[in-house]
């Protein structure tokens, strides 16, 4: 997993996940930091900032809205986790004098992460970084939903929904029902099916030029979700097309840095 270089860093744009208490001492040792390297720090902006890099002091979910945030800026994410599995952190804080001193010096490469775009739009509430998701509502029993790939159909499945995820997201809402792990770097996309009612369903992996159509077949609406965040409907009848885009957004990560050393490592949290 290969990836480019960073220049100097003169502004770092600081995000935080929803506990910022747990994360004080970092703050103080980077705050620190940046003033004996004369970096500038921005906290927790809510508009756009001209920053070199955002750093992360947080999970998989605050890296995950970080990352968000600056798709198609050219702005890189370095991620310390302070969360429990961490799988998009570059480091892990047991060592933060040293995680800042690789962040504000430059001292890692970065991988480019794709997206998936809905129905061509790439409003941040309809490109995804790991996946996009159609839920059937709790009080509905099952949706029936079909989905066609390249223009050609190949599935109508009752089930509980289905999800459409980058490489990235394999790791995540995919891989608990069941979908496969997908390379960073690979280019294409997994379909999987949620809780199909039909033994012959089973999750592939798309060609990334391949577009992805969904039907809602049923009666009642499902909920479109993407990143875990409920961003509308798909009504029945309607249809939703999702296409790969590669090369969205710059992740972070130490030169001798290894997908599947970090699969590993973090599949062991999962399992202990």
């Amino acid at each position: 997993m290969s990836g480019t270089t960073v220049p100097r860093i003169r502004t770092v744009e600081v995000f935080r996940h929803d506990r910022p208490h747990e994360t004080d001492e970092a703050v103080r040792l980077l705050t620190d930091a940046a003033r004996e390297a004369g970096v500038e720090l921005v906290f927790d902006a809510d508009g756009p900032v001209r920053a070199d890099i955002c750093l992360v002091l947080g999970g998989d979910g605050a890296t995950l809205r970080a990352l968000r945030k600056h798709a198609g800026t050219g702005v890189p994410v370095f991620a310390i986790n302070f969360g429990r599995i961490g799988f998009l952190a570059t480091v892990d804080r047991e060592d933060l004098p040293r995680s800042i001193e690789i962040a504000l010096s430059g001292q890692f490469e970065v991988v480019s992460l794709p997206a998936l775009v809905a129905d061509g739009r790439s409003s941040s509430e309809r490109f995804a970084i790991n996946e996009i998701s159609f839920q059937r509502r709790p009080e509905i029993n099952i949706a029936h939903l079909s989905y066609s790939l390249a223009g050609d159909w190949v599935a109508r499945v009752p089930c509980d929904g289905l999800i459409a995820a980058t490489p990235a997201g394999s790791t995540a809402y995919s891989l608990s029902v069941g979908g496969p792990i997908v390379a960073w770097g690979v280019k294409g996309f997994v379909v999987n099916v949620i809780a199909p009612h039909a033994l012959s369903s089973r999750a592939l992996v798309a060609a990334p030029e391949d577009v992805l159509r969904v039907v809602n077949d049923g009666a009642d609406p499902v909920d479109v979700v993407i990143d875990g965040i409920r961003t509308g409907e798909l009504a029945a009848g309607q249809d939703c097309e999702i296409k790969f885009t590669p090369d969205v957004v710059g992740l972070a990560q130490l030169p001798d840095s290894s997908f599947y050393r970090r699969f590993r490592e973090k599949l062991l949290q999962l399992t202990s």
